[in-house]
């Protein structure tokens, strides 16, 4: 399953490699949200919730839908500026009808595909609907779309407040260091893509983002089926430090794609496409398969000695090591005669890893 981003005929200008203070303070706070996501920042999220006063604490619960399972698109700027208030400011420039309908779609799970439905701010169907889909996600987001349909301009600033509380109690100290690493990753990005192209850049920010072989289309390895189109605006990459392992895309309609893409410590490991991780559950489904490895853990063995192990052919044992080795579980080495296989431990010890990191991309 992948995300498409349609470049075709887009300047290379439109394609921007930049850093973004609302981007990553919005990580940070998915981070607080979601400790479990990112157990190497789990220091740090129950040292910036011990230090925080009980009034942003509790704001922050209050409007933790807006960056917890999902993000809302207003958060990711697609034209980033140099502060977090600068790109407040633009926030506070998006009309009612936009800023509420992303808001709903993380606090309700609405569906941002449907640019065309009516508005719940308008019509009093799609405000029931609304409501209904909060308060089938609990108290908390039923209260808070409850507010936002009645009040958005309260609501927007009292989310934007407690936006620049948190850069007076933790932001600023950790953008101050996460800057730092962002720049040396920007430089990296800025030349690759204006010595080596596009593609150079994709296949420095992820394993998981590829160039289309015609160059007109971003492909992302994500859990969905989606597409966006990037004419007339261009794409926006933004680097993060605090939201691996995650790919964070904007592809609603009528917003300019952008994504959020980690930044990985010194020589990472490729991440494993969604499509391998499949093909290696699989592999695991049967229920011979997992006797042969079961007999392999132990040491290397050739196809005759498992078939006699486990009462079977050697063609039928060939058959299901033959699915093991398509899937990367298995490998083999020739001694004269015989070939013998071996398990091959590491894949198979990452794949709860692999199989994590591509349900959170």
């Amino acid at each position: 399953m992948t995300l498409r981003i349609d470049i075709s005929g887009l300047p290379p200008e439109r394609l921007r490699f930049a850093a973004s203070p609302l981007a990553e303070l919005t990580a940070m706070l998915h981070v607080l949200a979601e400790p479990g996501h990112h157990p190497q920042l789990a220091g740090w999220a129950a040292d910036v919730w011990a230090g925080l006063r009980p009034e942003l604490a509790e704001r922050l619960r209050e409007a933790e839908f807006l960056w917890r399972s999902s993000q809302a698109d207003f958060l990711f700027p697609a034209r980033p500026r140099p502060t977090l208030a600068e790109e407040l400011d633009d926030v506070d420039r998006i009309d009612d009808e936009t800023y509420v309908t992303a808001a709903l779609v993380t606090t309700c799970g609405g569906n941002r595909a449907h640019s065309a439905a009516p508005s719940p701010l308008t019509d009093a169907t799609a405000r029931e609907r609304a409501l209904e889909l909060a308060q089938a996600r609990g108290a908390r987001q039923e209260a808070f779309a409850e507010r936002l349909l009645a009040d958005p301009a309260a609501v927007r600033a009292r989310v934007r407040r407690t936006l620049e509380q948190c850069g007076e109690a933790f932001f600023d100290a950790a953008w101050a260091g996460a800057a730092v690493r962002l720049a040396t990753d920007l430089r990296l990005k800025n030349d690759l893509l204006a010595r080596q192209g596009i593609g150079a850049a994709l296949a420095a920010v992820s394993g998981a983002i590829t160039l289309a072989p015609d160059g007109d289309c971003v492909i992302v390895d994500k859990l969905q089926d989606k597409a966006t189109a990037a004419h007339g605006t261009g794409v926006t990459f933004i680097p993060s430090v605090f939201n691996h392992p995650h790919l964070v895309v904007v592809h609603a309609p009528g917003w300019q794609p952008v994504v959020q893409y980690p930044v990985t410590e010194p020589a990472p490991s490729e991440p494993v496409s969604l499509e391998t991780v499949t093909l290696r559950l699989e592999a695991l489904s049967h229920p011979v398969r997992l006797r042969l490895l079961r007999t392999l853990a132990r040491g290397p063995h050739t196809t005759g000695e498992l078939a006699h192990i486990w009462e079977l052919s050697a063609p039928e044992v060939s058959r299901h090591l033959a699915a093991l080795r398509r899937a990367g579980l298995l490998t083999s080495r020739r001694h004269g005669r015989y070939v013998r296989y071996t398990l091959n431990l590491p894949d198979l010890t990452a794949l709860g890893t692999d199989l994590l990191a591509a349900v959170l991309r």
